[in-house]
Parts: structure tokens; C-alpha cells; sequence
């Protein structure tokens, strides 16, 4: 615990407070973009430790929130066949799609479960070579080198009853449609520490130059948090435009090279759906032709169903800093985490699930 406590500390949190107040001179509105971000801001409440000009916003880097209505029924459709075995990460079992979640399927007869890497539904294919195990793959960059993997791992162990519904998502070019929006108010980034630990920072600087927007690589523990806002406040208050690294403890420039050799070799950038945002172009990973065997959506010669989200979630307004889950008429009244209308109310890493649970406003 020596570790984690040291970023924790309360004197040391302060003074980083009241150096963020000393240099503030006009209001800034910074982003947080990974998930485990808001949930650290909101559950300690860093807000109220940066002066009132100073906002946070929350951005679209919760993987589970962004996974496109589409992929949602498709994951419905394979889990409820018989002779598959649909495996999940436990964030996944409980957001709806058009008509259901994974967990009615389930409920309803399908063999639907959860696991802890993707390497254990590689070991469930081992084990049942009569059955198909089918892993719903989602996340960034960073679960992309462990889902990589297994395809690897699968290739090798020439297994034919295993495959991946893939949904990845990558994060510069998120960051790229936030800034580019004519509505944009965000001033400057704090960029997901543990994204950066596989692929480096230096994709961030042709951004931070061209939108002319500071981009500070940041960790997730409250010091890490406030230390991060005081690099970027200091950067905007200077009028200086570049990308610094606040989570030097586990970040390099570069990142982790043997990692990103695999995410190569396995897959290959495409456009992606965004539930909330929409297409865009390269901003997602698909299996490369040479892994196509293990791709679920082509073994088993599934389409993309038109999907309309109709539940009136404002999910995409919030993952792109223009509201806050207290502003969602539905919040906390036919939206909570037994009954969502949307990913960010039952996912970890989702805005609405943190603000529920930490910053819960009186519902009249």
C-alpha cells in the first residue's frame, strides 16, 4: 500500500491546489479521457479542489460505453445459439442493446460467461473442442495486445472452434473529433496513462500542434489526477501547445515495442462506430486476413443490423464533454444501474455508474 498511499496524500494534494489557483487567471476546460479518470475525480471529488474557473469535462474513454449498438445484437445473436460458448468481460453482461443484455440471454438458456482474459476462453475452446467459444474482444489499445494474443495463441494451437467478435476502439482519433467539432470547448487533455503504456505518446503531438491544445499523459490516482490538471493549466496559462508525461513512473515516449509488434502483426486500423458519437474513419482495429478464421463476425456470416437507439441516453453528448450525467433528464430516475438505458450507467469505467454512486444529486 506504500505506494498508492503516497498518491494519496492530502497535504501534497493541497498544495497542488493551491499552486492550480495561484496561476489561473481565466476559465479552462480540460478533458479527462480514460474512464478510470472520471471515476477517480468523482468518487474523491477533485473538482472541489481546483478553483471554479478550472472545469473538468468527461471524455469517450470507457470502451464498454462507445460499443456500438450493432455489436451489442450481434453479441446477442451468438450468445444466444446453442453450440456456442460466449465469453465476456463482466462489464459487458448487463448493457443493453436494442432489446436485451447478455445477462437475459443467459437467463434465457444461452451458455453465456464471464472471464477475466482472453486467454481463458482460449483454454474453453481446448477444453470443448465440440463446442465454439466465441470472446467479445472490445476495449482500446490497452486490452488489445492481450486479445491479440489469443488470436496468436489460437493460430498456433491450430484451434478451429474459437473466435472473437472484435470491437476496438483507438483513442487519438477521439481526441482529433472532439477538437475538430465547432461546438468544442474542451482546452486541453488529460490522456489515458494506461493506453499510453503500450503505445507510447508521441501520436499526440501532431495533435497538440495542430489543435493547439495541451495533451498531458496522466495516471489515475488522485495526485496523479490533480498533478496532471496543474500541467495542463500551466501549459494553457503560458500559452504553450505540447504533450507532456505526468505518469513517467510507467509511461515511455515509445511505449512497450514488443506489444505494439503483436497489435501489428494481428491487426490492422479501420473505421469504427462510436455508440453515441458515430463512424469514424480509423479509429478502430479489425483482425488482419491472416487471422480471419478466428473472426466471429465472418465464421459465422453475421450482418450488421440497423439499430436505432431510441432509449434517450445521452451518452454521446457526455463521452464528448458537452454535458454531464446530471444533466440527462433520465438520470437516477429511469436510469440507474438495475434498469439502464445506456452503457454508462452500469459500466466501471462509464460516467453516469461513477456519478450515481459517488456524486448522487437529490432526484425530486
Amino acid at each position: 500500500m506504500k505506494y498508492v498511499n503516497e498518491y494519496r496524500q492530502k497535504a501534497s494534494i493541497e498544495k497542488i491546489s493551491r499552486e492550480i489557483a495561484r496561476i489561473t487567471t481565466r476559465p479552462w476546460t480540460i478533458m479527462e479521457v480514460c474512464g478510470g479518470q472520471t471515476h477517480a475525480i468523482v468518487k474523491y471529488g477533485l473538482q472541489q479542489f481546483l478553483p471554479d474557473s478550472v472545469e473538468l469535462v468527461h471524455g469517450p474513454g470507457c470502451p464498454v460505453c462507445v460499443t456500438s449498438l450493432e455489436i451489442i445484437d450481434q453479441a446477442m445473436a451468438l450468445a444466444a445459439r446453442p453450440e456456442i460458448i460466449f465469453c465476456s468481460f463482466g462489464d459487458m453482461l448487463r448493457v443493453p442493446g436494442s432489446e436485451r443484455d447478455l445477462l437475459s440471454v443467459k437467463a434465457a438458456g444461452g451458455d453465456v460467461r464471464l472471464v477475466y482474459s482472453p486467454l481463458n476462453a482460449v483454454e474453453l475452446a481446448e477444453q470443448n473442442p465440440d463446442r465454439e467459444v466465441v470472446f467479445f474482444a472490445i476495449g482500446f489499445e490497452t486490452t488489445a495486445p492481450a486479445n491479440a494474443m489469443a488470436a496468436f495463441l489460437a493460430r498456433q494451437k491450430r484451434l478451429r472452434n474459437f473466435s472473437m467478435l472484435v470491437s476496438h476502439f483507438l483513442v487519438p482519433p477521439a481526441i482529433e473529433t472532439i477538437c475538430s467539432a465547432e461546438d468544442n470547448r474542451v482546452q486541453g487533455f488529460l490522456a489515458a496513462g494506461h493506453v499510453c503504456t503500450v503505445t507510447g505518446y508521441e501520436q499526440y503531438f501532431a495533435l497538440a500542434q495542430t489543435y493547439r491544445i495541451p495533451v498531458v499523459v496522466t495516471g489515475f490516482e488522485p495526485l496523479d489526477v490533480l498533478e496532471g490538471v496543474l500541467m495542463c493549466v500551466r501549459q494553457l496559462e503560458q500559452g504553450h501547445y505540447t504533450v507532456e508525461n505526468q505518469y513517467r513512473r510507467a509511461v515511455r515516449q515509445q511505449g512497450n515495442i514488443p506489444a505494439q509488434q503483436l497489435l501489428e502483426q494481428v491487426f490492422e486500423v479501420s473505421s469504427q462506430s462510436w455508440r453515441g458519437v458515430g463512424k469514424l474513419h480509423h479509429s478502430g482495429l479489425r483482425l488482419r486476413s491472416a487471422f480471419s478464421a478466428f473472426d466471429a463476425a465472418c465464421k459465422f456470416e453475421l450482418t450488421l443490423p440497423s439499430a436505432r437507439d431510441d432509449s434517450g441516453c445521452i451518452s454521446g453528448e457526455i463521452m464528448q464533454g458537452r454535458k454531464k450525467p446530471g444533466e440527462c433528464p433520465h438520470f437516477g430516475r429511469d436510469c440507474r444501474p438495475e434498469l439502464p438505458l445506456g452503457a454508462p450507467m452500469v459500466s466501471s469505467e462509464g460516467a453516469c455508474a461513477a456519478y450515481y454512486r459517488y456524486h448522487r444529486p437529490v432526484i425530486e
